[in-house]
């Protein structure tokens, strides 16, 4: 029982932080007013910028969010013990990347639906502003180039999942159109979709899908890499509304339900058992305890748990990426500013409460039967089983799998058949998988374009957003520059040997190791912009030092560790001879000490210069979320 306690305190303990905390910071420090016109009605095109029901944006703004992170992080952290997870979870959702979220996706949608890294241009200085686009665009470059091989794993461990993951492109055009043109209900379209998605799923490897899913497995990384990349770059360049929106949504439904049936398996174990499995010949049906440690400080081959714990978890507590859309995508299609509660915080939350989901299913799920050989195991020695050491457990095949097979458990003790369990959890982690790469996509066009225009010299009187729109360098060529390098990198064999099929497709492996630490320290310079802005308008900031000063000293002394020591590991990125990590992570920690010394330079001379800008404060008769 005491896992169902610790999901059912985690679930309440987040509504409570939406309903208290998220509505505080709403009203009183933000100021959210439901008549204040946001970009998405001032900047309207029906491309990028598009007033959309928040429900819409929330589906959109969380799957993008996610994405594999608030898996595999939480899977491999709880070699720490499941304790510390839980907690970095739980608090660092509430109060750090809640914040983190609402705050860049106010502040964008106060600047024309401008990127964090645009607006720290005019909030800090232009040099702060160009340091930060740098920075974004090395990391998204990053996800463009893993992500095919992310989603290539993803389909060889679960062939089943191929085709329902297919099947949601035509199914988000069809609603994408209807919604626009017939100007519909989104109840009828919604149910049609679930239906036709969950329908797939249960027949999805059936008789010729079968062959279909196995040719589409066995295809090389590469191959998935052009296909998805090529796929990124359509989705970037059609109107939001027609494909990237619509896709999000439907993919949110489907996650949210299955995320809702992990929750009620979760409560069927811990009444009635597992599914019944043979012990000495006797079938039972195993109880549901955690098999995992409370606490682990000092695994064996782990690097140390501060700061190593903070970078690990990303997603499921605090993640840079989400300023990225918070500021990129979704502020350009809330109709309301009020929304921005709901997707900004409430989607965080939900993220949060993911990863607490993820960390019961590796923690006490996987103890309700993992097979081996011709035995099941249960237990602690289910749990042992994948989490052998930390170099086994650090791997993607085994965070995923971990996590599948114990939410797999909790399916299973519906009755749900363990091939229909497995193609569910194998069409959840793709379809996030997949979200965050269309975004990402779109969200590099921006950055790309917005270093363009931080490069040209423009006379035109109109908003920054407008010139980008219509500079020489627009959508489509943007787009190509940002799948272009992203297959670039994919393509560099990550071993550093030969060009082969079967070796391609893996580059971005070679600064995977970067990514952790640079994600966070993102978030740590997104709220020195949220900061900054705040402080320009004479509002309070105490609530974001802590959280400010730890985002921007954990993932500095993560990647020190890294390019000097790695501890856990057997040689540091300075002894491996990895000049290339090594440059680009001291250049990183570079621009961040450069950045942080622009700011506290010119932040006492922020105070109040844009005081003739204070919004008033909300009032009681404006709608809450």
């Amino acid at each position: 029982m005491t896992t169902l306690l610790i999901a059912l305190l985690a679930g309440i303990g987040f509504l409570v932080a939406y309903h208290s905390y998220g509505r505080w910071l709403g009203s009183r420090i933000f100021r959210l007013a439901a008549d204040r016109v946001c970009p998405s009605e001032s900047l309207r095109d029906d491309v990028d910028f598009i007033p959309t029901k928040r429900g819409i944006v929330f589906g959109h703004h969380f799957t993008s969010i996610a994405g594999t992170g608030p898996i595999v992080g939480p899977a491999i952290a709880v070699m720490w013990g499941w304790l510390p997870a839980l907690l970095w979870v739980f608090l660092g959702s509430i109060f750090i990347g809640a914040v983190h979220d609402l705050g860049s996706l106010v502040v964008s949608l106060r600047n024309d639906g401008q990127s964090i890294g645009d607006v720290a241009g005019r909030l800090v200085n232009r040099r702060v502003r160009m340091l930060f686009l740098l920075v974004l665009l090395i990391g998204l470059t990053i996800v463009l180039a893993i992500f095919g091989l992310v989603i290539a794993i993803v389909f060889r461990m679960f062939p089943e999942a191929i085709f329902p993951c297919v099947i949601q492109v035509p199914i988000a055009v069809a609603i994408g159109a209807w919604l626009r043109h017939r100007g519909a209900s989104l109840l009828l379209p919604s149910i049609l979709a679930l239906l036709i998605m969950y329908a797939s799923v249960v027949y999805g490897d059936w008789g010729p899908l079968a062959a279909f899913n196995g040719t589409l497995a066995a295809m090389p990384t590469m191959v998935w890499v052009f296909i998805l990349l090529g796929y990124s770059f359509v989705a970037s360049v059609l109107p939001v509304w027609l494909l990237l929106q619509p896709r999000d949504y439907i993919n949110s439904l489907q996650l949210m339900s299955a995320l809702g049936l992990i929750v009620i398996g979760l409560a069927a174990a811990a009444f009635f058992g597992g599914a019944p499995v043979s012990v000495d010949g006797e079938m039972i049906r195993p109880p549901l305890e955690i098999a995992a440690p409370v606490a682990q400080l000092d695994p064996a081959g782990a690097p140390m748990i501060f700061p190593f714990l903070f970078v690990t978890i990303a997603c499921g507590a605090i993640s840079g990426f989400h300023c990225l859309v918070a500021s990129g995508t979704s502020s350009k299609q809330l109709a309301r500013e009020t929304d921005a509660r709901l997707v900004g915080y409430g989607s965080m939350l939900t993220e949060g409460f993911l990863a607490t989901i993820v960390i019961l299913a590796c923690v006490a799920g996987l103890g309700l039967g993992v097979t081996s050989g011709d035995q099941v195991l249960l237990g602690e020695a289910a749990w042992s089983s994948s989490y052998t050491s930390w170099s086994e457990a650090n791997g993607l095949k085994s965070t995923v799998g971990a996590f599948v097979g114990g939410a797999s458990n909790f399916l299973e003790a519906l009755a749900i058949p363990p091939v229909i369990a497995l193609a569910l959890m194998g069409v959840l982690v793709a379809s996030f998988a997949a979200t965050t790469l269309d975004t990402a996509c779109r969200l590099q066009r921006y950055v790309i374009q917005e270093v363009w225009s931080t490069l040209a010299i423009s006379k035109s009187g109109k908003s920054r957003m407008r010139a980008v729109a219509w500079s020489p360098f627009g959508r489509f060529a943007a787009t190509a520059v940002a799948v272009v390098l992203g297959t670039l990198l994919a393509a560099i064999p990550a071993d550093r040997g030969a060009w082969t099929w079967e070796s391609t497709g893996t580059g971005g492996l070679i600064l995977w190791p970067l990514f952790g630490a640079t994600n966070q320290l993102l978030a740590g310079l997104a709220f020195l912009v949220i900061a900054f802005y705040l402080w320009r308008r004479q509002r309070p900031i105490w609530f974001l030092v802590l959280p400010m000063i730890l985002m921007l000293v954990i993932p500095m002394w993560a990647m020190i560790d890294q390019i000097f020591t790695n501890s856990g590991a057997d040689d540091a990125w300075w002894d491996q001879g990895n000049w290339l990590l090594v440059s680009i992570g001291l250049a990183t920690i570079a621009l961040e000490a450069w950045m942080i010394v622009e700011a506290i330079l010119l932040f006492p001379r922020a105070r109040g210069l844009d005081k003739h800008l204070v919004e008033p404060a909300a009032t009681t008769s404006v709608p809450s979320n």
